[in-house]
Formats: C-alpha cells, structure tokens, sequence
C-alpha cells in the first residue's frame, strides 16, 4: 500500500506546491532514507488487509500520524486528525494531495487498535534508532 494515493516517487503537487516543516521535513528525510514505509509495512502485514471494505490507512501514515501526535503533544487521534487536515507541511509528511481528503480520527483509532503493541513498539524504536544514527 503506497502512502496518500501516490507513492513517493509521485508527490503530487502538494511537494512541489509547499515547503514542509523545517522539523517534518528533516524527519521524514531520516526515515524515507531508511525505507520506513516498507518496514511498518511489513512488521504490521498481519494486522492489515488488503481488500476489506473501504480503503485502509497505510501502516507507514498512520505511525506518521501517531508520531504528530507525539512530537506536536497532542493527546487525543481527533486533535492529530485536525491538525494533519489543517495544515499544508502536515499534509506533505503524509503525501497527501492538496484536494485529497486527510485521515479522520476514527480511521486513525481503528487501524492503530488493530496493530498490536509489540508492533508499535517495533515501529518506533526503529524510528529512534535511524534518527540517534
């Protein structure tokens, strides 16, 4: 599953259009570099299906958002949600189109209960690796 409805080789014209956060961007240099949507990709396979009603939230977005929520202090997934909807350098670390619309809070809530704790614990000591590197 490829992050925002293009992968990142096709940004759209939200890369092209808008300039990220100075901290977002230099995270998400870290971590594409390192082959972070692969990697949540495949530590979280068994908690995502492919072809279940309406389309998923990628593993590598929704650790993305849930690292919004950490890194901005925010407290709840409706709070993160907002913020990524709202704002232009939010909506780029997500490779999401201008016209496309942002996950909501519920989506956020449903896929992140369906990976387990050991996979976010995965997942983000990873993230801490690369970026202590």
């Amino acid at each position: 599953m490829s992050r925002g409805n293009g992968s990142c080789g096709s940004r759209r014209r939200i890369c092209r259009a808008v300039r990220g956060g100075p901290f977002h961007e230099k995270l998400n240099g870290i971590i594409e570099k390192s082959g972070f949507d692969e990697r949540a990709e495949e530590v979280c396979a068994e908690f995502h299906a492919e072809r279940l009603g309406r389309p998923g939230l990628a593993p590598g977005n929704c650790f993305r958002m849930l690292l919004v929520g950490f890194f901005e202090g925010h407290d709840s997934e409706r709070r993160i949600a907002w913020h990524v909807a709202d704002s232009l350098s939010l909506r780029r670390f997500l490779a999401l189109d201008l016209t496309e619309r942002s996950p909501d809070h519920s989506t956020l809530s449903r896929t992140r209960r369906r990976i387990s704790l050991e996979a976010h614990l995965r997942v983000f000591g990873w993230v801490l690796e690369r970026l202590r590197e």
